[in-house]
């Protein structure tokens, strides 16, 4: 849980996350309009062999062809939902590894949701337009690339213990640190010897008259 009075994350951090997304959303518009503007009406087109197919793919479910046509509603819901709570949280990020992981996952789920509110059937029930596909591997687009990139570094962040949100230590008096309790010091006092007389005791401050 974030307090409101939790001084934010550096700029530059909000920067990398927004221009990462942002590069992303970017990337994959211009190349869903350029694969749709080329290769509508054709099958497909073969590149390297066969390792890489051009095509285009109308996807009603999430990435990757999970789900259909009765749950796009729902995942149109779920793709604004993302941005909503990255965009919420993201002046707390705590390190720029976030940043570009919180971006890549930003930047893919806006690309997706773009193609849910503006292309066919309608709004809010847009097909994504996936167009990459390799053998054996469901087709797909760069913004799945990006969601996909983006879970495996937190996974990877995740798993060296990378905080995600910055975390600050209340402070009391005036703002600054609690210091030290005071601790009880102990100096050991070596044993009189038989008929040795005490040691001379040491002045103290002079009591009331």
């Amino acid at each position: 849980m974030i307090d409101a009075d939790r001084p934010p994350a550096p700029r530059r951090r909000i920067a990398v996350l927004m221009r990462v997304a942002a590069a992303v959303l970017a990337a994959d518009i211009a190349s869903k309009t350029t694969v749709v503007a080329l290769l509508s009406g054709r099958r497909h087109v073969r590149l390297f062999g066969g390792l890489l197919t051009l095509l285009v793919a109308r996807n009603p479910g999430a990435a990757f062809g999970i789900g259909g046509p009765s749950v796009t509603v729902a995942f149109t819901a779920v793709a604004a939902g993302v941005g909503v709570v990255i965009a919420r949280y993201s002046r707390h990020i705590s390190s720029t590894p976030w940043a570009v992981a919180l971006g890549l996952l930003l930047g893919g789920a806006m690309g997706n949701l773009t193609d849910r509110l503006f292309r066919s059937p309608g709004p809010l029930q847009g097909w994504v337009v996936d167009w990459i596909r390799f053998p054996h591997w469901p087709t797909f687009n760069i913004a799945d690339s990006a969601i996909t990139c983006g879970t495996l570094l937190i996974a990877v962040l995740a798993a060296r213990g990378t905080r995600v949100l910055d975390v600050y230590q209340p402070r009391g008096d005036g703002g600054r640190e609690p210091g030290p309790s005071p601790a009880l010091v102990l100096v050991p006092v070596p044993a009189l010897a038989p008929g040795e007389p005490d040691p001379a005791p040491v002045p103290g401050p002079a009591g009331p008259p």
